[in-house]
């Protein structure tokens, strides 16, 4: 008889997901907790060894949900881990102007710079990646390339995982202050370009605040491959030791999730309470950037939308050269604790 497994890492990125709820509610250390193995956030660690891994996935025994980027790089690279569910919440994915720029539409970009970040020393950057998609996604519904506008690359200095996240009265907050700081945004202000890429709460709030002119918002357009983006599908993946040695323990994390989203479901408001410390932002940009039925967008499942959008995304990043290589996602993904939860009605039911 397999040993339970000690710790469990979890993390998650500061976007809606069930795991967020999960762990907020205390679900998932109640789940896991029952079959002896304690739970752990890798984010917070004081190892920044073990904080890399939220990106690069080298630490045995642990989960992740968030942003695909970071999964689809960390397997390219030859991770062994796998995708136990898919989550798919549509969020506001804004090119934004000034209003005196005299842009107006996506037409109206030819030609104009357009402000990219650059985080050079990451292994991984899935800001620009995330950004590069939102620009080519617009700019193909007018017939327009990613070569058609100038490109002006904002660098940062250090990597995403420089300092611990710190958790205060249940909202996660990173440690460096710096880190908030959008370099694009401040150029655009400056006038040293002509648009930028922002998505999420903080898009929807910046956008508001200082005035911007919104071009176009792939994240509402009713192609879903014009949406698919880094949080469009979500990956729930976990490590294949995980899976393989502790099989228990990857079902109960995934029912953990899908309980949190059944819950969420039935109470939008205290969701959208949840959504705000998950983002560090107010329930009012939540639902801005998320829609007021943000509550019923938290659903993790396998489902062929989701698989379909992942795959077009893997072939975009290579096609870019944020991974070495494409591949099948349906290889990577594992249906095993999803189908095992589903033949036990009582565990969805709970």
């Amino acid at each position: 008889m397999p040993q339970p497994l000690d710790t469990l890492w979890y993390t998650r990125c500061p976007v809606p997901t069930g795991l967020g709820i999960a762990v907020q509610k205390g679900w998932l250390q109640e789940t896991v907790g029952a079959l002896g193995t304690e739970v752990q956030s890798l984010r917070e660690s004081s190892d920044k060894a073990v904080r890399e891994s939220h990106f690069d996935h080298t630490l045995r025994n642990s989960v992740r949900h968030g942003g695909n980027i970071p999964a689809i790089w960390a397997r390219a690279q030859g991770r062994e881990t796998r995708v136990i569910g898919l989550s798919w919440a549509d969020e506001v994915q804004l090119i934004l102007t000034r209003p005196d720029s005299g842009i107006k539409t996506v037409k109206d970009l030819k030609g104009r710079t357009f402000g990219l970040p650059d985080w050079a020393s990451v292994q991984i950057d899935f800001t620009r990646a995330q950004a590069l998609r939102g620009l080519e996604n617009a700019l193909k519904l007018e017939g327009l390339q990613v070569g058609d506008v100038q490109v002006v690359n904002y660098t940062y200095g250090g990597t995403f995982s420089e300092s611990q996240v710190l958790t205060v009265a249940g909202t996660p907050v990173n440690g460096r202050q710096s880190e908030g700081r959008n370099l694009e945004l401040l150029g655009l202000l400056r006038g040293e370009v002509d648009a930028i890429f922002l998505k999420g709460a903080s898009a929807a709030r910046h956008a508001h605040e200082f005035g911007l002119h919104t071009v176009i918002d792939t994240g509402a357009h009713p192609e879903p491959l014009i949406r698919s983006n880094n949080g469009t599908p979500r990956t729930l993946a976990v490590d294949l030791n995980l899976l393989e040695q502790h099989f228990d323990v990857a079902r109960g994390i995934l029912d953990s999730v899908l309980r949190a989203e059944r819950w969420a479901h039935t109470h939008p408001e205290d969701t959208r309470r949840y959504l705000a410390r998950e983002t560090n932002s107010s329930e009012y940009w939540v639902n801005a950037a998320y829609g007021d039925d943000a509550h019923l967008r938290l659903r993790t499942g396998l489902d062929e939308q989701a698989i379909a959008a992942l795959q077009d995304f893997t072939g975009f990043l290579h096609r870019w050269r944020f991974i070495p290589k494409s591949f099948d996602v349906r290889d990577w993904i594992d249906h095993r604790p999803l189908e095992s939860l589903l033949q036990t009605p009582a565990a969805l039911a709970g």
